[in-house]
């Protein structure tokens, strides 16, 4: 009897989402999915026969739903009834069509666009209270009509006999009800922490040459089998990006004993499911695409940050280095959008240690949404002593240092390797160069004015960012006289290394940059 119940109207259903989540819904066969239409034929606009006359119920029923038309929005006991008949179907989500009129009771608006976004007025809420009879002041209710509205006691009862159930539950199956519990809550399994701990470390140990991609598989196979309720998919690229592990298993319409969504070609319409999973708890869950394809998701990225919710966004092929698909494919501006957004955090990580450290922070993390961007292409290992290991956590650290540093070089991903390189050449001509890798911007800066400027010394002032993507973010860490070697076109068709090259992505431009900044 756990039900879900959603709202909308017109302008809800002329939105491209609707369509990505209400076919997944039917194909599903969510049947414990109620949506109530509410067709009042007006948008801010006007009447919507000019702009919108889809047959909705049909459309519905195209997409497998149980559609229940021309109910009459202003009759509870119809809308009771179609309730029940909702229930009672539980093959397939259902949506109510109620035919209701906007502004009702208004004399002068009521069915017009006046009333869509604006207040009536003090006239004509007078006037509404004469034609629907109702002669009470503002706030006051009858006593009357609040014994009919209040469900303080039937809420009590019902909460009062979950309760009972669930201590039944619990003395039949104790370590199940904490299971339970533990989820509800949110709370991880006791050695999670310390198991993740162990797995990073035995990442820095083995020292693995791959794409951080891949670096994210491994990490989903480490933490899957310590984590049941995590609740994983991807946008119709689950073989580009990596996102199935040992133990997935599919969810469909006919099997919800799973943990695997497949999306289909519907990031926006998977990002803001996300969300709603999230919302409804118990689940850590996390959902793919390419970067670029961020595009078509970012207002419900923007919404998980607002709302404060865990879901993970996992994207892949984060740079030009992704080759020849082209600039259509390659992420330019999209890591400078995902960082400016607040409250998201936002991981890049260099290699198998940082993406390990990054699924650990998303998944630590209650108070809001992650986006991890991996590679195409494989990523060298840093090596790491076990404080730097440990400072990845901070978002930023040192992880290439030197007596009497001259210049700082920053970088993220596939870069940093790159700025160590241009490092040992600066330091072959003589000139001793900090590296600091960079994977999470946010989390960084919000570590304490200490640890910034032990990273970032304040007094060196001589500062090059490098990473494949807008360069303008950089400008923030770098300051006015420092350099940034990055991104400012789209990219083009090429192999990636060829790419790169072109960019400006090679050990002499870093150098050349360095010894600009040091002047």
């Amino acid at each position: 009897d756990h039900q879900t119940y959603t709202f909308l109207g017109d302008g809800c259903l002329m939105e491209g989402i609707s369509h990505e989540v209400c076919s997944l819904a039917g194909t599903l066969k969510l049947g414990k999915l109620t949506a109530f239409y509410d067709d009042n034929g007006i948008s801010i606009d006007g009447e919507v026969e000019g702009w919108f006359n889809d047959d909705t119920p049909a459309r519905f029923e195209a997409y497998g739903w149980h559609v229940i038309a021309n109910v009459d929005g202003h009759d509870s006991d119809a809308i009771k009834a179609a309730i029940d008949a909702a229930h009672a179907e539980t093959g397939k989500p259902t949506l109510i069509c109620c035919k209701t009129i906007i502004g009702f009771g208004s004399p002068n608006k009521q069915g017009k666009e006046d009333c869509h976004g604006a207040a009536l007025g003090v006239d004509e809420v007078a006037l509404t209270r004469k034609a629907l009879g109702w002669n009470h002041g503002p706030f006051e209710i009858p006593a009357d009509h609040y014994a009919g509205w209040n469900g303080v006691a039937k809420g009590t009862s019902a909460q009062t006999a979950w309760a009972d159930q669930l201590e039944e539950y619990r003395a039949a199956h104790p370590e199940l009800a904490e299971e339970f519990e533990r989820r509800t809550r949110g709370d991880l399994p006791e050695d999670f922490s310390a198991n993740a701990d162990a797995y990073i470390q035995e990442c820095q140990d083995k020292m693995e040459k791959i794409a951080s991609r891949k670096a994210s598989q491994n990490c989903l196979n480490a933490f899957g089998p310590m984590l049941p309720e995590l609740l994983g998919g991807s946008a119709d690229l689950a073989g580009s990006n990596l996102t199935i592990w040992s133990g997935c298993k599919d969810i469909s319409g006919d099997n919800a004993d799973g943990n695997y969504i497949y999306y289909g070609v519907r990031e926006f319409g998977m990002s803001a499911m996300m969300n709603g999973i999230a919302l409804h708890g118990g689940f850590i869950n996390y959902g793919a695409t390419f970067l670029m394809f961020m595009e078509y998701a970012r207002n419900a990225v923007r919404m998980a940050a607002l709302m404060k919710q865990q879901s993970i966004f996992v994207y892949t092929h984060d740079s030009i280095g992704l080759g020849e698909d082209g600039p259509t494919h390659q992420p330019v501006e999209q890591l400078s959008a995902l960082r400016a957004t607040p409250n998201l955090h936002t991981w890049r990580p260099c290699d198998t240690v940082e993406s390990a450290v990054s699924w650990k922070s998303a998944i630590e993390r209650r108070d809001g949404p992650a986006a991890l961007v991996f590679s195409r292409q494989g990523l060298k290992p840093m090596p790491r002593t076990p404080q730097q290991v440990a400072d990845i956590g901070r978002g930023g650290y040192v992880l290439k240092d030197c007596a009497a540093p001259q210049a700082i070089l920053i970088a993220t991903g596939s870069e940093v390797e790159l700025a160590v390189n241009a490092a040992d050449e600066l330091a072959g001509k003589g000139i001793q160069v900090r590296v600091v890798s960079m994977p999470c911007a946010e989390i960084f800066s919000a570590q304490d004015a200490d640890y910034r400027d032990s990273v970032l010394t304040p007094t060196i002032r001589a500062r090059v960012a490098v990473e494949a993507l807008h360069a303008d973010y950089w400008f923030k860490f770098v300051g006015l006289d420092g350099r940034v070697v990055g991104m400012r076109t789209f990219g083009e068709s090429a192999p990636g290394d060829q790419l790169l090259k072109e960019f400006g992505f090679t050990v002499d431009n870093v150098v050349a940059n360095v010894m600009e900044a040091i002047g």
